[in-house]
């Protein structure tokens, strides 16, 4: 391991400095379809009531380890607007004593009924050095077969990995649907990631000045083939990056895709929202 800093230090940290004023609403109402309410601080039902508000009126909860994910189906379970995931992320892997009885922890919770994926999972050479990596392509190689086998979407984590996640998803073979989280490729692996029928999810990165790459995906990815996520408390979009990241926030990066890719921004709601129920399936 190359990094020891939990995801709840690195949430303390963002939750730190204050909130961004909320941003006009949507007219067409669209999804988060990746967050973290579990580590985004306050109440989930204050964190889905101010997202409905600008017109953000579902939400995907992502598990992360075995108590974020069993946390997940919970909020899942007792709020509509709510559908999770649930997974151990790749690296939480390398971390575990057993990586199999936490394997078997989320197997038990993936056939839930208002769990509706299975991530997020998948490989990250940033945060894990060579020798967790073993760990990591294990657990990602569980996460698949748990993807086919309940028939949900796969939620990939791909951090400075993309050529290993092609090949594992190729040596595996790859789930009906497999939705690239935070996509952080160019045009031309955008363009791979299309061909393979993939969904790629743009988080609040795609608005930052120096990102023409993620814009350059955009512009190449159908809208069936399109979703957007806060991943919060991360990734707060422009212009208030380095702030504390909500699901309230969505409007600003669909916004800054639908000047990227030149489109109306009530179509591109309705494409996402459309992909966003064929991905998760229905909410109500």
């Amino acid at each position: 391991m190359t990094d020891t800093e939990s995801r709840d230090d690195r949430a303390a940290r963002r939750r730190a400095s204050d909130p961004p004023p909320a941003p006009q609403p949507l007219v067409v109402p669209v999804l988060d379809s990746h967050t973290h309410l579990d580590i985004v601080g306050g109440e989930p039902a204050s964190a889905i009531a101010d997202a409905a508000a600008v017109g953000v009126t579902r939400l995907v909860q992502v598990g992360c380890d075995e108590p974020s994910s069993r946390w997940s189906a919970a909020l899942a379970d007792a709020e509509p607007a709510v559908v999770a995931t649930v997974a151990l992320h790749p690296n939480e892997a390398p971390r575990l004593s057993n990586l199999d009885e936490s394997l078997r922890v989320i197997e038990g919770l993936a056939g839930l009924p208002r769990v509706r994926g299975i991530g997020e999972t998948g490989l990250d050479t940033y945060r894990t050095g060579d020798d967790g990596r073993p760990a990591q392509e294990a657990s990602f190689r569980a996460h698949i077969a748990m993807a086919k086998r309940f028939g949900k979407a796969l939620v990939i984590h791909d951090r400075d990995a993309h050529a290993d996640i092609l090949r594992v998803l190729e040596e595996e073979g790859a789930p009906d649907v497999v939705v690239m989280h935070c996509f952080s490729g160019d045009g031309v692996f955008a363009t791979e990631c299309v061909r393979r029928g993939f969904v790629l999810s743009f988080a609040g990165t795609v608005t930052f000045k120096n990102a023409s790459g993620l814009r350059d995906a955009a512009r190449v990815t159908p809208l069936d083939q399109m979703l957007v996520e806060t991943d919060a408390p991360y990734l707060t979009p422009m212009p208030h990056r380095g702030r504390p990241n909500a699901p309230y926030l969505i409007p600003l990066t669909v916004r800054g895709i639908a000047e990227a890719v030149d489109r109306d921004i009530d179509e591109v709601c309705a494409g996402i929202s459309a992909t966003g129920e064929r991905v998760f399936g229905p909410w109500h």
